[in-house]
């Protein structure tokens, strides 16, 4: 009951949450030192031409209607239509998302599998030598720019020691599209070759993604366990002979990572946010890619619309890990 009530709670915050992301993203739009008008007109438009379309967009009327008319709008799931593609906004961002969704989905699971037990074995040799090593790693993984490091992935992989394909998702056509998850789908069709295709293409932009958030979990992980470790319920197993082991694995690790989990929900908009710039280096057409050309092309309603997407899945990714954080220690379901 209690986790029903904290879902409930969390979900009632979620439309506040949307619109005043809306009223951030649309005023801040309206802010640009640029014309949507004219873009959407063309150069060679008359200033008839522009005047009449700007009637037509409702770029005329005052900001406040403009802002009921755009909430209007994206209550209804109308978008508009992108400069970019002519398309629907909302059926560009549908068909990227599964795109974004597997290198964020594959590029956290990494970051999880290599951080958490890198920052307990880091705790656990606390100064020893392999601890200062993670210790290193760490503060390079947080520093190092994402871009900078996918090219030099690139570089490696794909250039000198061609391993690992440059840019794009899949070779061909893909697979069945049951999902848009072109791994889930080659799995379900039993399409081998793309598959193996898939997965090649999903490697390093994935991996560049996931090192500096693993990292950022590498630093909370081992933080987390020196905390638990030198607390008085663990010196107390210790004293009652309880194996060092299974004090680890079993007491100190599931309290440990009650920190590290809360953070995973932050690392997934942080990797959202780095997916713009990795996206645009591999060629992966998801919804950061989308969102850069919008930028280079002044698509006002595109960018709001991927700004609506990605809070959207932040917000609901934070609800997920609430409830995990409720699994965890069920103290904090409230």
């Amino acid at each position: 009951m209690r986790r029903l009530e904290m879902v409930l709670s969390r979900l009632a915050w979620f439309f506040p949450t949307m619109a005043g992301l809306i009223v951030i993203v649309f005023l801040i739009s309206n802010v640009i030192p640029t014309d949507p008008v004219r873009i959407v007109a063309g150069e060679n438009a008359t200033p008839e031409q522009v005047a009449a379309l700007r009637v037509k967009l409702g770029y005329d009327k005052p900001i406040a209607i403009q802002l009921l008319n755009h909430f209007r709008d994206v209550l209804s799931g109308n978008l508009g239509v992108s400069i970019y593609t002519q398309r629907p906004i909302s059926e560009d961002l549908a068909k990227r998302l599964p795109a974004t969704l597997e290198l964020s989905i594959t590029a956290l699971s990494l970051a999880i599998l290599l951080g958490i037990p890198l920052g307990v074995v880091s705790a656990l040799r606390r100064n020893a030598w392999i601890d200062q090593v993670l210790r290193v790693i760490s503060v390079s993984g947080l520093a190092i720019a994402a871009f900078w490091l996918a090219m030099e992935l690139q570089f490696l992989f794909s250039m000198k020691l061609r391993v690992a394909p440059l840019n794009g998702r899949i070779d061909g056509f893909g697979p069945e599209p049951y999902t848009g998850f072109y791994v889930l789908d080659s799995l379900i069709g039993r399409d081998w070759e793309s598959l193996g295709s898939a997965l090649s293409h999903l490697a390093l932009p994935a991996l560049t993604l996931a090192l500096p958030a693993a990292a950022t979990i590498l630093r909370f992980a081992r933080a987390g366990v020196l905390e638990v470790i030198n607390s008085n319920h663990v010196l107390y197993q210790r004293a009652m002979g309880i194996p060092p082991r299974l004090i680890v694995w079993k007491y100190v690790l599931r309290n440990a990572l009650i920190s590290t989990v809360t953070q995973i929900g932050l690392i997934f908009g942080v990797l959202l946010t780095n997916a713009v710039v990795i996206e645009t280096v591999f060629d992966w057409p998801g919804l950061g890619s989308f969102a850069v050309q919008s930028i280079l092309q002044s698509d006002h309603k595109a960018i709001i619309g991927f700004t609506i997407w990605t809070g959207g899945l932040i917000v609901v990714v934070n609800l997920l890990v609430d409830l995990l954080h409720s699994v965890i220690d069920p103290r904090g379901a409230r």
